[in-house]
């Protein structure tokens, strides 16, 4: 199953692709074609790291964007903290999953030291990945939202959350693969939501690729390194 969903139409099923994909490259570049004919020229393209990164890059490679990050952590129930119970972006503040805390028995206040654990270390990988420079603008332009996958959406919600508040003119949340439940979880968060393959049965993003390595900064610093070189210049200007 796979759908496109935007402010214009219906959320509808289109042409299946086929899973798993080889690596997150052959996947950008499958949800690269998808978002080529929905008129986004001059779109911001902000890949969440690190796996949404070269994912990301394909995108930007296709559409004549420029690539940028957009930074997002996870927060985790501290006894567990593999369990997101909330996640942040860069720029934003912290969403948390409301009915998981209750059934928790957590308040946001209980996890005030966690968030500020994870703020200090979404502002280390800022540094490292963007080296100084600001997110790019997008007020009263297209931005384009990218990850490697849609589990829980945590981080998604996050991220689509905090650059809706910089006022785009258009939101667009695009990821190869997502839990079908997520995707239609985070519907009403954007105006277009691509997403080519959207299975019910879904334990995980990793399952979904052949090649599914983890990637460093180095990895990430080297992907952005090169989609400023194809772009001509400095990464997220313009």
């Amino acid at each position: 199953m796979s759908w496109n969903r935007s402010a214009h139409e219906d959320f509808q099923q289109t042409e299946t692709v086929r899973l798993p994909y080889t690596d997150r490259a052959e996947a950008g570049r499958v949800l690269a074609g998808r978002l080529a004919p929905m008129g986004l020229d001059g779109a911001a393209v902000l890949a969440l790291p690190r796996g949404g990164v070269p994912v990301g890059f394909e995108i930007a490679r296709r559409l004549g964007s420029r690539l940028d990050v957009l930074v997002t952590r996870k927060i985790g129930y501290p006894p567990q903290p593999e369990l997101g119970v909330g996640a942040i972006a860069e720029g934003g503040v912290p969403v948390f999953d409301g009915e998981l805390l209750a059934r928790l028995g957590l308040g946001e206040d209980d996890l005030a030291r966690t968030v500020e654990a994870e703020r200090a270390e979404l502002d280390r990988r800022v540094a490292v990945y963007r080296r100084g420079r600001p997110l790019p603008e997008i007020a009263a332009r297209p931005v384009i939202v990218v990850d490697d996958g849609l589990a829980t959406g945590g981080t998604a919600r996050a991220a689509v959350r905090a650059m809706r508040e910089r006022g785009p003119s258009r939101l667009v949340l695009a990821v190869p693969v997502g839990a079908a439940e997520t995707a239609r979880s985070l519907e009403a968060e954007v105006d277009d939501l691509v997403v080519p393959a959207a299975p019910w049965e879904f334990r995980a993003v990793g399952q979904w690729y052949r090649d599914f390595d983890q990637l460093t900064d180095d990895d990430v610093i080297a992907w952005l390194d090169r989609a400023a070189r194809a772009a001509g210049g400095a990464t997220g200007k313009g």
